[in-house]
């Protein structure tokens, strides 16, 4: 389906065939595919801290007082492709885009200093190059089982009952059954016995600008014999992942590169490591690139045909954050 670097693909199964641990970076379209040897991580400026991995150099100390400055577009440039997207919505070629923008922003941490100090379940430095903290695993493969946990729909927590609303809003009610829904179908392409084993779970994220809460679920499967250690095989056929992209996948990433009007590059692309045997991996979300020394936020959020054009706006201007506190 994507123009795949597909001879890493293949590297990637090999070496987990033969349980070798390594970490992989893809990028958003599969362009990029990047694998480190446990051994080679260390000098490949790489910092990494996952759950059950980390591997960083020595923490610096933060500034005493923290610069964050975020310049986001206008309501009404949001809106040309806010608008393109939703009219491809109402022609019935998609039924839920994620709309994703890139957001100049001021601070004096370094990108070293973000991934040390912010909270997050998955982070990585990126070789002064970019550095995400995202609350989002993709999946996680242990003793041939396969998790998914999709994560779609945040709320401000501070509102009152801020967690039932997010719960039961329709929008965002839609937007989760749908990702549940496609991450289901994805699964049963390389698994059987594909069930959602827990739905619209509610995560609390503090961050120094505003504490949010997010919603996701949890789907897992057995993977088929043809697809056991395969992890180059999984990945291929399971990207992009689709709550980041919506649905369905080809026609939706069609709409996404003609509306976004920039790079994602490896924004929501996917990174994982494999410990020689189980797989945990997540989605390149909450993201901060450096481009010729400014820096850029990408954030964004999905689309359906019930989206309000200033609460989506909102969205993608709550997430432009640092959850450090």
């Amino acid at each position: 389906m994507f123009s795949a670097n597909h001879q890493k693909f293949i590297e990637m199964d090999e070496l987990s065939l033969q349980k070798v641990p390594y970490f992989f970076v893809i990028d958003f379209l599969c362009k990029n595919v990047e694998i480190y040897r446990e051994s080679e991580i260390e000098n490949s400026g790489l910092m990494i801290d996952f759950q059950g991995f980390s591997i960083k150099k020595k923490q610096n100390k933060l500034p005493e007082k923290i610069e964050w400055k975020s310049f986001p577009e206008t309501l009404e440039s949001f809106k040309t492709g806010f608008a393109k997207v939703q009219k491809n919505i109402r022609l019935g070629n998609s039924y839920l885009i994620n709309y994703t923008r890139k957001t100049k922003i001021e601070t004096n941490l370094t990108l070293e200093e973000i991934f040390y100090h912010s909270h997050a379940k998955y982070k990585v430095f990126y070789k002064d190059f970019f550095v995400f903290f995202s609350p989002e695993t993709f999946v996680k493969i242990i003793d041939g089982k396969i998790l998914t946990y999709p994560m779609k729909g945040t709320i401000d927590a501070s509102l009152e009952n801020a967690a039932e609303i997010l719960k039961n809003d329709k929008k965002e009610k839609a937007e989760h059954y749908t990702v549940v829904d496609l991450l289901r179908n994805d699964l049963s392409m390389i698994a059987d016995d594909v069930k959602v084993d827990q739905f619209q779970q509610i995560d609390f994220i503090k961050t120094q600008q505003k504490d949010l809460y997010a919603m996701s679920s949890e789907i897992s499967g057995k993977l088929k014999p043809e697809f056991n250690g395969k992890i180059g095989s999984i990945m291929q056929k399971l990207l992009p992942a689709g709550s980041i992209l919506g649905a369905p996948k080809s026609k939706t990433l069609e709409i996404i590169l003609k509306a976004e009007g920039y790079d994602r590059g490896y924004y929501t692309g996917v990174c994982g490591w494999f410990d020689g045997k189980n797989v945990d991996s997540c989605v390149m979300i909450r993201f901060i690139e450096k481009e010729e020394n400014q820096l850029y936020f990408k954030s964004g959020g999905g689309i359906t045909h019930m989206s309000k054009l200033e609460d989506e706006y909102q969205e993608m201007k709550n997430k432009i954050y640092v959850p450090i506190h």
